[in-house]
């Protein structure tokens, strides 16, 4: 796998950052350069990628934005610096996880057959994170898929993307465009991913890469994990609604009726996630809020998608 950039995105969660850029030292195949890109924290984030890059590791290349343009945009700049400098391949990921010794190698295996693949994870206690999904077009959700997608083989295809681990080759990301920044945070990824299965297939592969540091209250529903959130997810997993609707209506596939349907569905996920996680219904008024924000941004008749990245990379 030659030319692999990591992109990493954080905000204000210094010590995770160090323990991820000391994991990636740990790594013996490393990618050839890391990017941080920091959403102007305000925490000791600049100290401690000014530490791992004096340290003589893997090359660190260090983006403070002047604001907070949320994980989307972060990982937008992210891709585009990456690509403007010559990256082959791109590994996109948060700031709180940690890369697993021999994740690159893992992950190169898969390489030669897919442009872009997502591999296994733990969570924070060390079980395997449930992530197995399929975005449905005709109700513009994504839903688990319960069965053991690796009994029989060690991929799975899938249509969406998720940017804890997601790698994709430039060439893929080159013309699906960057991560949108619109987003703000959530749907970016999975998104992202959705585009890509468009030109070639996406994959979930079994190997074990990443692992989960940050804790999170969650339930075990069988199918799949529920984990806790906030109101500014809550508020954008409506909002960004308006967002997937353009995307499929730009791709010929949105289905208004269906996608009503899609919409009611994840309010109520949303609601039950309240209920049986944080034992609260406070949140509902910022799912009411982000559905108001999502009618207006379907009803944008200037919206256009993401354009092709035609920047040559600097050599």
């Amino acid at each position: 796998m030659e030319n692999l950039y990591a992109v990493v995105v954080t905000y204000n969660r210094a010590g995770f950052l160090q323990n991820l850029l000391d994991s990636f030292d740990r790594l013996g195949t490393r990618p050839a350069r890391i990017i941080v890109v920091d959403n102007a924290s305000t925490d000791d984030t600049a100290d401690v990628v000014t530490r791992a890059a004096a340290a003589g590791g893997t090359p660190i290349q260090y983006e403070r934005l002047p604001e907070n343009v949320g994980g989307a945009g972060g990982f937008s700049r992210g891709v585009e610096v990456a690509l403007a400098a010559g990256a082959e391949w791109l590994w996109l990921m948060d700031d709180d996880v940690e890369v697993l010794p021999g994740a690159v190698d893992a992950l190169a295996k898969f390489t030669p057959e897919y442009s872009c693949l997502i591999g296994r994870r733990y969570d924070a206690n060390g079980k395997p994170f449930f992530w197995q999904h399929h975005f449905v077009e005709a109700l513009g959700v994504f839903l688990p898929v319960s069965r053991d997608v690796f009994r029989h083989s060690d991929v799975f295809r899938t249509n969406v993307g998720n940017f804890e681990g997601m790698l994709i080759k430039a060439s893929v990301a080159r013309s699906i465009g960057l991560p949108d920044p619109r987003f703000f945070i959530t749907w970016d990824d999975l998104i992202y991913g959705w585009l890509a299965a468009q030109q070639t297939p996406v994959v979930y592969v079994n190997a074990f890469v990443i692992k989960k540091v940050r804790e999170q209250r969650q339930v075990d529903l069988i199918v799949r994990h529920l984990n806790d959130s906030s109101d500014l997810s809550r508020r954008y997993v409506m909002r960004n609604r308006g967002h997937v609707a353009q995307y499929l209506r730009a791709h010929g596939k949105y289905h208004r009726v269906g996608f009503g349907a899609g919409t009611a569905l994840t309010f109520l996920k949303e609601l039950f996630r309240l209920a049986a996680v944080e034992r609260t219904l406070k949140g509902t008024g910022q799912l009411w809020r982000g559905w108001r924000e999502s009618r207006a941004i379907l009803g944008d008749r200037s919206w256009q998608p993401m354009p092709a990245v035609d920047v040559k990379p600097r050599r």
